[in-house]
């Protein structure tokens, strides 16, 4: 059985993943759900935001990759949901994992495509420069647009009681800038010939990366190791945590394990 390293996105938590982890568990995989540097529960990080204020990309990362090693999980199947897929890449990058799941990626540095989507859906964020420095909370309808778009107001609402917490808004901020800037937190070598292989998953019902972007981010990957991607359709930002879930998980796991 496999070792499983799954890591959240913006906006979540690990809790994020309870119904993933719970299924890979139950089929006898050993399943790691990291958090981000001083996070904890929902409840924690609603009582004390503050301990997310300025974290970026590369803090993340680093963070991510000191529990892996301390866990033993070098070549564990390392899967990410939103900027956790962007720290998977860059994981892989790194070295880590014997395979990786990009889940409705956020974008490494060279992505140019932005949907007018994607835009809307960050503006919470972008409105304002002096967020890179702060968290940002979404209202119901900032959630239900980015998140749970493909559901009605009142299940998007349960889901963001349940699981949403106030974001860093440097790493949307990182992502934004990336290339306009030369030492990028975003940035993946591309063109890495030792990485392990990488799949994406998206959707084009996806209002904060649709599938286009991903695609995109996917193409860019030149030389021998392993790129590819899957596409469901009409599936929401927060696709592990909607209806549907389980065939988006079982797929990432089966093309995983072939590695």
């Amino acid at each position: 059985m496999s070792k499983i390293v799954l890591v959240h996105g913006l906006w979540l938590t690990s809790a994020s993943w309870k119904n993933v982890a719970d299924r890979f568990t139950a089929a006898g995989h050993e399943v790691l759900t990291p958090t981000w540097p001083g996070y904890g529960e929902v409840a924690q990080m609603r009582a004390h935001p503050e301990v997310a204020n300025g974290l970026g990309v590369v803090e993340i990362t680093d963070h991510v990759e000191k529990f892996i090693r301390e866990h033993h999980a070098e070549d564990a199947i390392i899967m990410g949901h939103s900027f956790g897929g962007l720290i998977t890449q860059k994981l892989l990058d790194r070295g880590l994992g014997k395979a990786g799941v990009a889940i409705h990626s956020a974008p490494a540095k060279g992505t140019l495509g932005l949907p007018f989507s994607s835009i809307k859906a960050a503006f919470p964020v972008l409105k304002n420069p002096a967020n890179v420095k702060r968290n940002v909370e979404l209202s119901a309808a900032e959630w239900h647009y980015a998140f749970t778009n493909t559901l009605p107001a009142d299940e998007a609402e349960a889901l963001r009681q349940q699981f949403a917490i106030t974001a860093p808004g440097r790493p949307l901020w990182q992502a934004a800038t990336a290339n306009f800037t030369t030492h990028n937190a975003t940035k993946v070598d591309l063109k890495n010939p030792d990485r392990a292989p990488l799949l994406f998953i998206a959707s084009e019902g996806d209002n904060v990366v649709p599938a286009s972007m991903n695609r995109e981010n996917a193409r860019r990957y030149k030389g021998p190791a392993i790129t590819e991607i899957k596409e469901f359709p009409n599936r929401p930002h927060f696709v592990m945590g909607t209806p549907g879930w389980e065939e988006v998980a079982d797929y990432a796991l089966t093309w995983a394990d072939k590695f």
